[in-house]
């Protein structure tokens, strides 16, 4: 069983120009899904509702992971978003993440908090923007 990371989840999701949406999440994210990103908790529809929102904002970007373990069927990771929107701003953000990963070696859960680096104030929400 090979298993998803988030570097590849994240490039599928946000970085590749004209994969499908649904596609995408189905790659790495199992059908009972939960995310809770600086608290708040979105199931899978309200999950792909965000990222579908990202599509909107996101032009361009990176990942890179500073640190990543796998144990057993958890997953833990620190790792960098740098994403330039669509307005041309840029935004860097740093991610401490724990996640399960289901049977199938996809995301079942994904538990992460997020810190803003540089970009407006307004980017800080970025995370569960919708």
């Amino acid at each position: 069983m090979s298993r998803t990371d988030i570097r590849t989840a994240l490039t599928d999701l946000l970085l590749t120009p004209g994969l499908d949406l649904d596609e995408a999440a189905d790659r790495h994210f199992a059908p009972d899904y939960r995310q809770r990103t600086d608290g708040r908790w979105d199931d899978r529809t309200e999950f792909l509702a965000h990222i579908a929102h990202l599509r909107t904002v996101v032009a361009d970007g990176s990942v890179e992971v500073h640190d990543e373990l796998t144990s057993g069927d958890r997953y833990a990771d620190r790792h960098t978003m740098e994403i330039t929107k669509t307005d041309g701003s840029t935004v860097r953000m740093e991610v401490y993440l724990f996640a399960e990963f289901a049977p199938d070696g996809r995301f079942r859960r994904i538990e992460e908090t997020t810190l803003l680096l540089e970009g407006a104030d307004s980017d800080r929400n970025l995370g569960s923007a919708r």
